[in-house]
């Protein structure tokens, strides 16, 4: 959904930003959001002044202008009760002027409103008892999209806040709020937090055909590591131990989100902060800055404002580091970059400082002279193949590596009429005797990404579909075709997507001839 977004481009030895035209297909953001949310520092104790105040510093710091630019106003901002006519309200004491107002002073300073939500009932804060009312979505799904796109919504945080549920109840109820914004025709950036009181459900599948990004863990802290595997809360290095082996979801639109950085909030030693940017810009994670940026130290700054891991951050190939290297203290990932070169970062998780190193040939380079960048220094070196460096603990050093021969590009779709590089499994969900409920999971079979599927099947005889979700599909009853969204037409390497669709008539009788092709 939609992002204006930055991405680094080497010129003359230096990375400067440039804002892409093309930044956008169809609507959805090709690269990892940027910008400030409100929770981390302030929690519940927010209104129009502090949001404004926040907004003019991002400006004012030059924030905005390396990529900086979703404003999301959290949790607590909305009228305890709804009105009348069962629309959401801002709440008047906080925000007097009104959400539309405060939406376009953010627009007029070249920034995007963000905005929160849940899809239940009650908001976290209220569910907790920190908030009154009950003010949450549910039920009211297309009523609040169309809400928000009123006010000039950009981005929306959508926040599970209960324990129940399984994981396909999340799934279909995440996919409302999906279906109201878009039906709205304004682009707007769809997050999801699916852990949110309940069962950790983040790391378990491919939300990329729900959503923009999705939290992977519980929420996060202003420490390095609290101990905890998925629970709250979570520090730098649990976070960083759950989302690598996540890297196959990332695409361009669709991304990993490790929740907002704490860079700048105390807590952790400056090498850990700096640890903390560079790992988050590596696994192509959304940078949401949660600190007060009114009154950050030089060395937060610095770090927030570091080009060169923007830059890779923000690569239009959108996909995160893959891990290459892991001992249990040194950890080596690479994350391949869209002119060739490979961004390479060399993790010390140790007590002591150590050296860590890798090859070109491990991150898919081959040749025997290689430049080296330093992200941090901005240091050049050369190189015959080691990639090496001296790290301190908890320590990040991240180098983009050019020259070799770059990996092989990502091969061209399988032409238009033939099979393409997927397959399609059928699933029986729920069969209630006059009806039933399905689903079919499209798996892309090859490492590269497949753009665009079509699946073929032909129902029982007294089958016939009511409701499609997540495709598209042609004819109810008899042989059907079902067709990617167009959202979910993309599946990376060895990836998958699923649709569903319940139908009248018995499910017991599964359809025949189900079969994929991609175009």
């Amino acid at each position: 959904m939609g992002a204006l977004l930055a991405a680094g481009i080497l010129l003359g030895g230096s990375i400067a930003l440039e804002r892409q035209a093309g930044a956008l297909e169809n609507g959805v953001a090709r690269t990892p959001p940027m910008g400030w949310n409100s929770w981390n520092t302030f929690g519940c104790d927010i209104n129009e002044t502090l949001i404004k105040q926040m907004a003019d510093t991002i400006v004012s710091s030059g924030l905005r202008d390396l990529g900086y630019e979703y404003v999301v106003v959290d949790d607590c901002w909305f009228n305890p009760a709804r009105d009348s006519a069962g629309n959401l309200q801002g709440n008047p004491s906080r925000f007097p002027s009104g959400m539309k107002a405060l939406g376009d002073y953010l627009h007029a300073r070249g920034l995007k409103f963000g905005i929160y939500q849940v899809p239940v009932d009650r908001t976290c804060a209220q569910y907790f008892g920190g908030y009154p009312g009950a003010t949450g979505s549910q039920g009211h799904e297309v009523q609040d999209a169309r809400q928000f796109a009123a006010w000039g919504v950009d981005y929306l945080k959508y926040d599970w806040c209960s324990p129940n549920g399984t994981i396909d109840d999340q799934v279909r109820t995440f996919a409302k709020m999906r279906d109201a914004l878009a039906a709205t025709g304004r682009p707007i950036v769809y997050s999801i937090n699916p852990n949110s009181i309940h069962a950790k459900t983040g790391p378990q599948r491919d939300w990329g055909d729900v959503a923009n990004m999705w939290r992977t863990t519980e929420d996060i802290t202003n420490k390095w590591d609290t101990g905890q595997t998925n629970g709250y809360p979570m520090g730098i290095q649990n976070i960083v131990n759950v989302t690598i082996p996540l890297a196959s979801y990332a695409r361009p639109g669709a991304f990993n989100d490790p929740d907002m950085m704490e860079v700048g909030r105390g807590g952790m030693t400056d090498t850990e902060m700096r640890s903390h940017f560079a790992l988050w810009a590596i696994m192509a994670a959304p940078l949401m800055a949660g600190n007060d940026l009114r009154a950050m130290s030089q060395a937060t700054a610095t770090i927030l404002k570091n080009q060169n891991l923007i830059a890779i951050n923000q690569d239009p190939l959108g996909l995160q580091a893959r891990q290459v290297g892991n001992d249990g203290t040194r950890r080596v990932l690479a994350k391949r970059l869209g002119n060739g070169d490979v961004a390479v970062a060399l993790f010390n998780q140790g007590g002591t400082t150590t050296t860590v190193s890798t090859t070109a040939s491990a991150i898919g380079l081959a040749g025997g002279s290689f430049t080296l960048r330093d992200a941090w220094t901005n240091a050049v070196s050369t190189s015959a193949g080691t990639i090496s460096a001296t790290v301190p603990s908890h320590g990040t050093v991240v180098y983009r590596v050019s020259g070799g021969t770059p990996p092989s590009p990502t091969p061209s779709p399988t032409p238009s009429g033939h099979p393409g590089g997927c397959t399609a499994a059928y699933r029986l969900v729920n069969d209630w005797g006059t009806g039933f409920e399905s689903e079919v999971t499209v798996s892309n079979d090859g490492p590269s990404p497949l753009d665009g599927w079509t699946v073929k099947m032909t129902l029982a005889g007294g089958q016939t579909i009511t409701s499609l979700w997540n495709g598209v599909n042609t004819g109810t009853s008899g042989a059907i075709t079902v067709k990617n969204a167009s959202y979910n037409g993309t599946i990376a390497g060895n990836g998958s997507t699923t649709f569903g669709f319940t139908a009248g008539g018995a499910g017991s009788t599964a359809p025949a001839g189900v079969t994929c092709t991609s175009p």
